[in-house]
């Protein structure tokens, strides 16, 4: 199959590597619109050629591994594929994609959140098993043809991909809160850091704790940005549990009541014997 891949990045450009390793591609073509990235894509090899958009309508299949906004443009851009062409997204919201898809393309249009990545991007960040023992979330896939179905999910799992199947809308409320809040709660943990008299100080002493928690704030503002623009609602609720969790531990710490800290911290550790 010739496979396009719109976005040459980490989720991109990690995909590429995949599909190499296990045959899923006879040629690979990738499209950005930054300069810098189409030509590190070919020196790695994780493309044989760039093409120009339009070029990418001649593929079995188009990956989308860009910002979400972008993927609504994208789709609006390939109404005129043919009607065996699979189009995948790679976005980490679903439910405004998969209703701003023209409906012309729906049935060829799989929605699917891949799980996984890094706070790195570009093609230098591209690696090798990105997608290995990850969970895949497909979206709405009754609204699919068989053919684009069954061969996203062939490759998914051929690159050691778990899929679940979910509703959209269900999607972007558990993602609000096990990946949107977590990068809001890294990124204001970071301003605050940034705001103190002498940051630097304060960062020569950041042991493993601060390091985990702000590490996620390395990620592409550019895109998670359109992330939680696009998952606003659920993401304002997320924010609001969160902020009574603060607010509930700061009442404890100014009461003093130790004991209650404790048990409250104790419940939190059980999360833990989910996963």
């Amino acid at each position: 199959m010739k496979v396009g891949i719109v976005g040459l990045g980490l989720m991109g450009g990690s995909l590429a590597l995949d599909l190499r390793k296990h045959n899923l591609a006879n040629k690979i073509v990738g499209y950005d619109r930054n300069p810098r990235h189409k030509k590190e894509a070919l020196e790695l090899g994780l493309v044989d050629e760039i093409v120009e958009f339009d070029k990418l309508k001649e593929c079995d299949i188009i990956f989308l591994a860009i910002p979400v906004e972008g993927i609504i443009d994208a789709l609006h851009n390939l109404q005129d594929i043919p009607p065996t062409t699979t189009i995948i997204d790679l976005g980490s919201t679903k439910e405004k994609i998969v209703k701003s898809c023209p409906t012309t393309i729906r049935k060829n249009f799989i929605a699917a959140h891949p799980m996984t990545g890094t706070e790195y991007s570009g093609p230098m960040a591209a690696v090798e098993g990105l997608y290995y023992d990850k969970i895949v979330v497909l979206c709405n896939t009754e609204q699919n043809e068989p053919l684009h179905k069954e061969r996203a999910e062939n490759i998914f799992v051929a690159i050691g991909m778990q899929i679940v199947y979910m509703d959209a809308k269900e999607h972007d409320l558990h993602a609000a809160y096990i990946s949107h809040l977590p990068h809001a709660i890294s990124y204001a943990l970071a301003n605050s850091v940034l705001k103190q008299e002498d940051p630097k100080s304060i960062l020569i002493l950041a042991a493993g704790g601060f390091r985990d928690m702000s590490r996620l704030a390395k990620s592409s503002p550019t895109m998670w940005s359109d992330i939680f623009k696009q998952n606003k609602e659920n993401l304002l609720t997320s924010l609001e549990d969160f902020k009574k969790e603060l607010r509930y531990a700061k009442e404890l710490i100014e009461n003093e009541e130790w004991e209650e800290l404790k048990k409250w911290m104790q419940n939190a550790t059980t999360l833990h014997q989910i996963f």
